[in-house]
């Protein structure tokens, strides 16, 4: 892939985010989804690319834009897949809460697991731990291998988990064992980004979640050097049948980061839609500007930017301004 395709795809998600955060605080998420998705899908179309979308709004016959196997971009090549998450966190911004953002994730075309729409049991670390944890030691364990890791007292870790009563006995169970915990409420790909980056003060995430956003926070371990570790957990006969399908002999087997993705470059882009440990959210200025904060990242160089930016609205599409 192309160097400068990562810069386009900071275009797609920062206008996707602009949309999105017109809704913030409004109460209608679906209404905040549809706009993020509309602006994302228009900007593709100026990208020079051949994408595909393996993990996005859904099947063709579950979403007019953004579906899996919709074509992106304007060019023969490079041939991508692409993974398209246009407001991860959509009760966020209906709610006005943190940690909402846009996220786009491409890899070069076969490189990435195309993870059906199910629950996936996740365990997540920074760099330092990578090749150390297993996602079926018991937490107590993996707290004083990350601990080691990180050159940190147990007392001194953050876990992430999300707030949800599936998780109560490890939530429990990490507090047992000393370390701390910070839950969250919804949009679990900021929280394993998080572990990647000293400054969140983020030292594991763990717990089980959707699929696709499992994918997505791959790719963007990959590009910092952390790790991810998965497992499919098929709900019934139909979700098992779709996982063979898919290429997994064994639905329940574990997911190394070399299974979640495969291509040695990968490309990952979010922009913060409301504020977050990650990146501010979107800021509506003065003069018809808007700020936007965004991360880009590149597996193949591991090379990390930070990307501050002011829009001006009446030169942006009609669809941001809506």
């Amino acid at each position: 892939m192309d160097r400068e395709l990562a810069m386009e795809i900071v275009r797609v998600t920062e206008v996707a985010a602009i949309a999105a955060a017109r809704w913030m605080g409004r109460g209608k998420k679906e209404e905040a989804d549809q706009a993020a998705t509309s602006a994302m899908r228009a900007m593709f179309d100026s990208i020079d690319m051949d994408g595909t979308v393996v993990i996005g709004e859904g099947e063709m016959d579950e979403a007019p834009m953004l579906y899996i196997g919709e074509k992106l971009g304007q060019a023969s090549s490079p041939k991508v897949d692409v993974v398209v998450d246009p407001l991860e966190g959509t009760n966020m911004v209906a709610k006005g809460y943190s940690n909402a953002m846009a996220v786009v994730a491409i890899a070069d075309r076969g490189g990435l697991l195309h993870a059906p729409d199910m629950y996936m049991e996740k365990i997540a670390v920074g760099p330092k731990a990578a090749g150390k944890i297993h996602i079926d030691d018991p937490i107590d364990h993996t707290l004083k291998i990350v601990a080691e890791a990180n050159s940190k007292n147990i007392s001194d870790l953050t876990v992430m988990i999300l707030e949800r009563q599936r998780h109560q006995q490890i939530i429990e169970a990490v507090r047992r064992a000393g370390a701390r915990v910070r839950l969250f409420g919804d949009g679990d790909v900021g929280a394993a980004i998080a572990t990647g980056l000293d400054e969140t003060g983020i030292d594991l995430f763990v717990g089980t979640g959707g699929a696709p956003e499992g994918v997505i926070a791959a790719v963007a371990l990959k590009c910092l050097g952390g790790e991810m570790q998965a497992r499919l957990v098929p709900k019934d006969d139909e979700e098992y049948r779709r996982c063979v399908e898919m290429g997994l002999k064994d639905p329940r087997q574990i997911l190394y980061m070399e299974d979640l993705v495969k291509s040695d470059d990968a490309i990952f882009a979010a922009t913060g839609v409301t504020d977050g440990e990650l990146l501010k959210g979107v800021r509506f200025l003065s003069n018809e500007r808007v700020e936007t904060n965004t991360i880009v990242m590149r597996a193949k160089t591991k090379t990390m930017r930070f990307i501050r930016a002011i829009h001006h609205l009446p030169n942006k599409p009609h669809l941001v301004m809506e």
